[in-house]
């Protein structure tokens, strides 16, 4: 609960007596409970230019005085304009000092400006209504100096848990009673608290990525879905490691401003660490990985059972991903999750033989990872058949022509057991010998474009049934004597003897690596 000085807490203050001239409900709604910056008194005409937005004037009334000409509806009003033009917050009238009551034509004027009029008894002396606004001021700010020194020893113990930096953020939304979000190096949003607040985190993540992309230390904020959000990137200049981002419905004062300055650094510090944790982690795994490749099993199984648990049980299927670089410590964070949630079900490490490439070795458990990863990152996975780890590098070079595959079209996971039932000639459309095969057959497609023949379109279903000139001719619709007359202009314009098995065979694997599939 605030404790600085506002309109209401002054004039329900009953030491005070104050009476409050203006209802409630003819003022502008809030401006009872507006914090008061500091209480003035002035029989100025003309105060303005003595005072500030938020102050609150008293006056004892003289330059209303009948005699000085000054009682006229007119002044009063221009008076009052001035006032709530300059943002004076609240106008007390004392009694009793100058004139008995406040001047009808004074309330009037204020309730038509909207600006909150009180009386001040002739017992309570100015002083006094300045000094219990200054004794709330003082109460707040000891309150706040407080509030702060708690919270910032609250945030100091939770960053003291296992996941000090989870434990701190959590630590700070409860001592806000606002909604904090961590945005990893990527823009990305990494952890939100509390979770049911992801949407409205969400909002700020183009702004994160914004801040990230300019590679220096900066901060800012943004109005987004009514809230005020506030963000401060992480980490050391030109070493970005995210962005903090708090939202909420008001403005941050400066207690709250030294709470999260604190957080900052010390969730600088933990993304610091972090990095450098992962960077060595990723350095052992790939050394595991090598490991593996030597046909060193016992190795890489006792490392992996302290830091991360078993290596999964045999059969085993190995995995390759393949990732733009700079969703690779996205990746990693997801896989770093996947495997302390099932421990045993999967090992993964970044390639070193090939950037921006990470080996996965999953048992069956484990499998599902590939189609989660692949669906959350759009990324291509080629995966190999089960089997042992004696033949581990067998494993890897099944996934490696899988991963070659499924790069050949949308994102998404490629087994090696599927390229296998299409059979070698699938596998060479992914290659180079794609271009070789529409080299051969460009005769055959510049005579049909220039001449309106179907000639390539006859021999594909030709050999599909088998070089039979009766069943192809019922296929296409046509004479068997023009089956055989298109497959002799083929002959010429190929260069080749179709009439053998070695010819069909190679004209055969030149519609298929090209892409010129034959009809059903």
């Amino acid at each position: 609960m605030t404790m600085l000085p506002t309109l209401r807490s002054l004039t329900t203050n009953r030491e005070l007596s104050l009476l409050l001239l203006t209802p409630e409900g003819a003022l502008p709604t809030g401006i009872l409970d507006a914090p008061i910056e500091w209480v003035h008194s002035s029989d100025l005409a003309d105060p303005t230019p003595f005072l500030s937005p938020g102050q609150v004037l008293l006056t004892t009334g003289t330059q209303f005085d009948e005699a000085a000409g000054g009682d006229s509806a007119e002044l009063t009003t221009a008076y009052v304009a001035r006032l709530a033009a300059a943002g004076v917050s609240g106008l007390g009238f004392g009694t009793e000092v100058v004139r008995a009551g406040t001047p009808d034509t004074l309330v009037d004027a204020c309730l038509r400006m909207g600006l909150p009029l009180f009386e001040v008894p002739y017992r309570t002396p100015f002083l006094a209504v300045a000094r219990a606004a200054a004794d709330m001021t003082a109460e707040e700010r000891f309150a706040r100096r407080s509030w702060t020194l708690a919270a910032q020893r609250a945030i100091a113990l939770a960053a003291l848990r296992p996941d000090g930096l989870s434990a701190s953020l959590q630590e700070l939304s409860r001592q806000l009673d606002r909604w904090v979000a961590l945005f990893d190096a990527n823009g990305a949003l990494d952890r939100v608290f509390p979770p049911e607040a992801a949407a409205l985190a969400s909002a700020a993540e183009d702004e994160a990525t914004r801040l990230l992309r300019r590679g220096h230390r900066a901060s800012s904020s943004l109005a987004a879905v009514g809230e005020t959000v506030s963000l401060q990137t992480l980490g050391r200049r030109d070493q970005l490691r995210g962005v903090l981002a708090i939202g909420g419905s008001t403005e941050l004062d400066q207690a709250s401003n030294e709470a999260i300055t604190a957080v900052v650094a010390l969730a600088g510090l933990s993304l610091e660490q972090s990095h450098t944790l992962d960077r060595a982690r990723n350095r052992l795994r790939s050394a595991l990985l090598a490991a593996l490749r030597r046909g060193d099993v016992e190795l890489a199984q006792s490392v992996s059972v302290e830091i991360w648990g078993e290596l999964p049980e045999a059969p085993v299927s190995i995995a390759l991903l393949g990732a733009p670089a700079e969703q690779l410590h996205s990746i990693t964070e997801y896989l770093e999750a996947r495997v302390a949630e099932r421990p045993g079900a999967l090992f993964f490490a970044p390639d070193p033989a090939v950037d921006n490439q990470i080996a996965l070795v999953l048992g069956e458990p484990g499998l599902p990872v590939l189609e989660a990863v692949s669906a959350n990152f759009a990324v291509h996975v080629g995966v190999s058949e089960p089997g042992g780890y004696a033949d581990f590098t067998g494993g890897l070079t099944q996934a490696e022509q899988a991963l070659a595959r499924s790069r050949d079209g949308a994102a998404g996971v490629s087994g090696f057991g599927e390229l296998a039932e299409e059979g070698v000639l699938a596998y060479l459309s992914t290659t180079d010998a794609r271009e070789i095969g529409r080299a051969t057959l460009q005769p055959l497609r510049a005579h049909d474009e220039s001449a309106g023949t179907e000639v390539l379109r006859t021999l594909r279903v030709w050999l599909e049934q088998n070089a039979q000139f009766d069943k192809a001719a019922a296929a296409l619709g046509v004479h068997r004597h023009t089956v055989r007359a298109r497959i002799a202009l083929a002959e010429r314009l190929l260069d080749r003897d179709l009439s053998g098995f070695r010819g069909r065979a190679e004209v055969w694997a030149a519609l298929v690596v090209a892409g010129e599939e034959p009809s059903a």
